[in-house]
């Protein structure tokens, strides 16, 4: 039979039994066996001899559903670290949120570790395939995603998330807002420019049209200038 022993327990099953089993006093117990009287009452008053689990019965978050969805995203698009996703999720999602409780988030939804990811990142590389690798830039080279967030239960429509990163120094900035036009990536754009602690020379896109109107369904074409995001640059 197989019992459940936690690693610094000073007492065997045996043991354990041979106290529950004794007609001595706790005070004798403690001494014979060389443990604390506290330990003898707790076995004394215990019908089996296993060690109960130390991990609380109710584990506690602050992060709601579409917080953690928030979390998550940031984690798989960005590759943060786990200190580094803290301090973002603290100033943008939830001030409360733990380290702990981070980490429990990302390993209760099945998201790989950083290692994981990176190695998955180092083999999409070595087949070819397109990756967003961070190099070294200059301070103010900000790439800018945006992503597609779950539609909640309590949510008629889905929302999106603006992100903007600084590739030097991993600076962040993020909203989540209900559409993906270009009049709201261009106010994004506006409020990372007033937030940012340094001159953004170079902003870096995936062309969508909430972005620029360089691209249309049949091709390239010449920018008009009248785009929103355009003039915001």
């Amino acid at each position: 039979m197989s019992y459940q022993i936690h690693p610094q327990a000073r007492t065997t099953p045996l043991v354990r039994k041979e106290i529950q089993h004794s007609a001595q006093s706790q005070r004798e117990l403690a001494v014979a066996y060389g443990v604390s009287k506290q330990t003898i009452h707790k076995w004394k008053n215990r019908d089996s001899v296993e060690d109960r689990s130390h991990r609380p019965h109710h584990l506690n978050t602050t992060l709601t559903p579409d917080q953690e969805t928030v979390v998550i995203e940031l984690r798989k698009a960005f590759l943060l670290p786990l200190d580094d996703l803290l301090v973002i999720a603290r100033e943008f999602i939830n001030e409360g949120v733990s380290r702990s409780g981070l980490a429990r988030c990302l390993s209760r939804h099945g998201v790989p570790s950083l290692r994981d990811l990176q190695a998955e990142q180092r083999r999409l590389e070595q087949a070819g395939k397109p990756v967003k690798a961070f190099k070294t830039y200059p301070l103010g080279y900000v790439h800018i995603d945006l992503k597609y967030l779950p539609r909640m239960a309590d949510e008629t429509r889905r929302c999106y998330l603006y992100v903007a990163i600084e590739r030097s120094t991993r600076w962040v900035h993020m909203e989540i807002h209900g559409d993906k036009s270009a009049e709201t990536a261009s106010r994004f754009l506006q409020n990372a420019i007033d937030k940012a602690p340094f001159h953004i020379k170079t902003i870096l896109t995936d062309n969508g049209k909430e972005f620029t109107d360089r691209f249309v369904a049949n091709g390239e074409r010449e920018p008009t200038g009248s785009h929103l995001f355009d003039q915001v640059c």
